[in-house]
C-alpha cells in the first residue's frame, strides 16, 4: 500500500519550508579559496566562516539541504571559477558552479539556485575550487540552506 500521506508531506517539507544563511551574521564571511595551480581543484575543505563556526554545527541535530550559493566579491575579476560542494568522507556531490568575475562576462554577485539532495544530520560539508589562474584566487560567499 501506498502511504500517500508519508508522501504528502515529504513533498510539502521539500517546498515549504524556512531557509536559514551561512554565516549567520553581516560581520562574518565565508571565503573560498582554489588551488595556487591553473584548472586544478583544491584540497577538499570543510566550510567554515570567519568566526572559525562551521556549516556543519547548522545541520549537527537534523539533515539539511543546501539551496543557493550567493557569490559575493571575487579576487580576480578576470578569472572563471568552478566549485564543488559535497558531504561526508566520501565527498557526496552536492551541486557544483561555474562563475566569472566581472571583468569577464558579468558581476561577481551572482546566485546559483538549486535543487539539491539532502545530507544526513551530523554530517561534515566541504567545498573545492578552481580558477583559470595559477594563483590561489579566492571569493567570499553566502549559502542558503534549510534542516527538516
Amino acid at each position: 500500500m501506498i502511504d500517500l500521506e508519508g508522501k504528502l508531506y515529504r513533498i510539502d517539507d521539500a517546498t515549504g519550508h524556512i531557509t536559514s544563511i551561512f554565516p549567520s551574521d553581516t560581520n562574518l564571511t565565508c571565503t573560498l579559496t582554489a588551488a595556487a595551480t591553473a584548472h586544478t581543484f583544491s584540497a577538499w575543505t570543510e566550510i567554515a566562516d570567519s568566526a572559525a563556526t562551521k556549516l556543519s554545527a547548522a545541520t549537527a541535530t537534523s539533515p539539511g539541504h543546501i539551496t543557493s550559493v550567493v557569490i559575493e566579491t571575487v579576487s580576480d575579476n578576470a578569472a572563471l571559477y568552478m566549485y564543488e560542494v559535497a558531504w561526508g568522507d566520501a565527498k557526496n556531490l552536492i551541486t557544483s558552479g561555474r562563475f566569472a568575475g566581472a571583468g569577464k562576462f558579468q558581476a561577481a554577485h551572482i546566485q546559483d539556485r538549486f535543487w539539491a539532495p539532502r545530507f544526513p544530520a551530523g554530517e561534515l560539508i566541504y567545498y573545492r575550487m578552481k580558477t583559470e589562474t595559477a594563483v590561489a584566487d579566492t571569493c567570499t560567499i553566502h549559502l542558503r540552506y534549510h534542516t527538516h
